[in-house]
């Protein structure tokens, strides 16, 4: 009886139970397809990389003796939609059972169980075998919880998993090191130099040019850095314990107009293609820990692993949990556009300025970049949701919905009223001050509010409170900033907001 076995882009887990035995009555098939490329415009490089990656798994398929049917963008036999390349393999072999890989997004998991259901022949669905929870795992947990606080999971996993703890309690005496998290990164502490991989992919940029193929981006060196294949993961896996751990806890949040990447591991977009799980990830950075305790200290192995087991699980709980209903959340009731520097870089902004050409040059930037220079800056002008997960699902190499949407729709823009973040993350210029070296070379003045020169994070911050006091005025964490915001001269705060909207109204002349 042949089988067809569906393995998505985002499905690359060699060491999967289906790739155990070979049979020869099973065919795998993967498809590049226009379906993907354009239902949002993505990255140059996150379309190269999605193509590398699941071209170099087909060959490792092919080398193990598996049966592969890969559809390559341009192949005339290609319909560039996941239904109907199904339905033409589904015939052209005869087969007689269909199974997939569950997915991680709900646009692909809908279109897939509805296209089985429709289906004469035998069909499947299994695990992905790759993190440590299952889709619903998160709301059984909160199940009769009126707030959904990523803490307590955070915690559960831990003792669940027994990841830091010693006889029940948390090792070192603390669940979390956040507050040890949170250094300026000024260059008096050395970065070592970044383990860069050299893949070649000229074929992939000559097909993806062929195909017509709108991306947003920029790609210059022919060379796609990030690992696309589980090999490249475990070595960068290794260099990042040997080179960045001993110092990634300390300038996490850390930004620099000289570094990129900072002390960050780069494995995100291999995690989030399966190359390698949380599982292996976690397990080597203990391992190592273990080894060199007396080199590296704990808030540096927690900060790390609070972000895999705590953070990715929590979000894609939380995603398998408000689907579809999450994708649509406007809570404060946000409708302006985002303005056109997003996608050239071309701001007097020195922060958005970095932050956006690394995204562009890049397709990276660390969470806080994304969370309190562009998603900070997108809240305080209100832009709508839907712009902002556009950019934020296109911009990025590592952006699959599932972490995306949860990310920016609910941390980043507090469009879900609270589901994930407990208060909006919103700063003046002076947060961003306090993390990075972006105001020193500013064209505006980190400490002005209404003069030409002024900030604008400043007078949008306070504009923004002023604009949601009905959404966020009972706050339980802002009611300090409400305090100030009473307690500030009507005609300054009136100065602050005509300054605020101006900026907001001809955002693309700052």
């Amino acid at each position: 009886m042949k089988i067809l076995r569906l393995i998505l882009g985002d499905q690359l887990n060699i060491k999967h139970s289906w790739f155990k035995e070979t049979n020869e009555d099973v065919i795998y098939c993967l498809f590049e397809m226009r379906q993907e490329t354009d239902y949002v415009k993505h990255h140059i490089q996150k379309v190269i990389g999605f193509f590398a990656a699941m071209r170099q798994f087909s060959e490792v398929l092919k080398a193990q003796g598996h049966s592969v049917e890969y559809l390559n963008i341009n192949d005339k036999e290609n319909n560039q939609s996941l239904i109907a390349n199904l339905s033409f393999l589904i015939k052209l072999h005869n087969i007689k059972c269909f199974e997939y890989i569950s997915p991680d997004e709900y646009r692909l998991d809908k279109q897939l169980s509805d296209f089985c259901e429709d289906l004469d022949k035998e069909t499947a669905v299994v695990s992905a075998e790759h993190f440590y929870t299952e889709r619903k795992d998160l709301a059984t947990f909160f199940k009769g919880k009126k707030q959904y606080l990523m803490e307590n999971f955070y915690r559960d996993m831990r003792k669940k998993h027994n990841i830091l703890m010693v006889a029940g309690q948390p090792e070192g005496g603390k669940w979390n090191y956040d507050k040890s998290n949170r250094n300026k990164w000024k260059g008096d502490v050395p970065i070592p130099d970044y383990l860069l991989f050299k893949n070649d992919v000229s074929e992939v940029i000559k097909d993806i040019e062929t195909a017509g193929i709108k991306t947003i981006g920029r790609f210059d060196n022919k060379t796609f850095p990030y690992p696309i294949n589980r090999s490249q993961t475990l070595k960068q896996l290794k260099y990042f314990c040997e080179n960045l751990l001993v110092h990634f806890g300390d300038y996490q949040d850390a930004m620099h107009t000289n570094e990129e990447y900072l002390f960050h591991s780069r494995l995100s977009f291999a995690m989030n293609i399966k190359l390698i799980s949380p599982k292996d990830v976690v397990t080597t950075v203990m391992n190592y820990y273990r080894k060199h305790g007396d080199d590296i200290n704990i808030s540096q192995v927690e900060g790390f692993v609070r972000q895999i087991i705590g953070w990715r699980e929590y979000m894609r709980g939380m995603y398998w949990t408000f689907m579809p209903e999450y994708k649509t959340k406007n809570e404060l009731d946000n409708h302006n556009k985002l303005p056109d520097f997003f996608w050239t870089g071309d701001t007097k902004m020195n922060c958005l300025s970095k932050t956006i050409n690394n995204s562009l040059d890049n397709g990276y930037a660390h969470h806080i970049q994304r969370l309190m220079i562009t998603g900070n800056y997108a809240l305080l002008t209100q832009t709508h949701p839907d712009e902002v997960d556009a950019w934020y699902l296109g911009v990025y190499v590592d952006a699959i919905e599932w972490v995306q949407l949860t990310n920016t729709r609910g941390m980043s823009q507090f469009a879900d009223g609270g589901k994930i973040a407990t208060k909006p993350y919103v700063s003046s210029g002076s947060y961003i001050n306090k993390m990075s070296n972006y105001c020193v070379d500013c064209h505006y003045n980190k400490s002005k509010k209404t003069e030409d020169d002024a900030c604008p994070f400043n007078s949008l911050y306070w504009n923004f409170l002023d604009d949601k006091r009905e959404q966020l005025g009972k706050n339980f964490r802002m009611g300090m900033m409400y305090s100030l915001l009473d307690k500030m001269n009507k005609q300054v705060l009136q100065s602050i907001k005509k300054k605020a909207q101006h900026i907001i109204k001809h955002q693309d002349d700052y």
